[in-house]
């Protein structure tokens, strides 16, 4: 496998304090409970991405943080946080090709927009449901033996697994 591409969406945010910009929620309990379970996850599954870009939101460093991932590189991209499918496509081609694997943190539409695209013909139950919806907390896993360039263009790639919060533990 030459590369593989993580994409969560960040955890539930609160709407408690209305006063509060966009860019500034917090997660909310339940979200902090999704993260910490997506965290365990990764890591039950041995998915240790190397290179993690995050939108600098508060719920995605949030969610980030409550991964407790150990050792990658962190790049909190501006570009990430509004970002149409597009420009997330855009993220992900400009990675440079020494960075094998890495976890996209960020927001819908473009997420989950962008998994379905990358989802492409795939008629498993898991693309399925990751085309009908990516709630909160979800999370989408690439691979490609493509370049980062090509494989943001939808060529190539297999879905290898959609995990939402509500989702058995494993």
């Amino acid at each position: 496998m030459a590369h593989l591409l993580l994409l969560l969406r960040h955890a539930k945010s609160s709407w408690d304090d209305p006063t509060l910009a966009d860019h500034e929620r917090p997660l909310a309990r339940r979200g902090r409970r999704a993260a910490e379970a997506i965290g365990e996850h990764l890591r039950a599954e041995g998915l240790r991405p190397s290179l993690v870009v995050c939108s600098p939101a508060q719920r995605t460093r949030e969610t980030l943080e409550l991964l407790s991932l150990v050792g990658p590189e962190v790049r909190l991209e501006d570009a990430v946080y509004d970002a149409s499918e597009s420009e997330l496509a855009a993220v992900v081609r400009g990675l440079p090709e020494v960075v094998k694997s890495v976890l996209v943190i960020g927001h819908n539409p473009a997420l989950g927009d962008l998994a379905a695209r990358l989802s492409g013909q795939d008629r498993s139950e898991e693309a399925n449901r990751l085309r009908e919806k990516f709630p909160t907390g979800a999370l989408a896993v690439f691979e490609s033996e493509e370049t980062w360039r090509d494989l943001a263009s939808g060529g190539g790639t297999r879905l290898a697994s959609f995990r939402t919060p509500r989702d058995p533990a494993d």
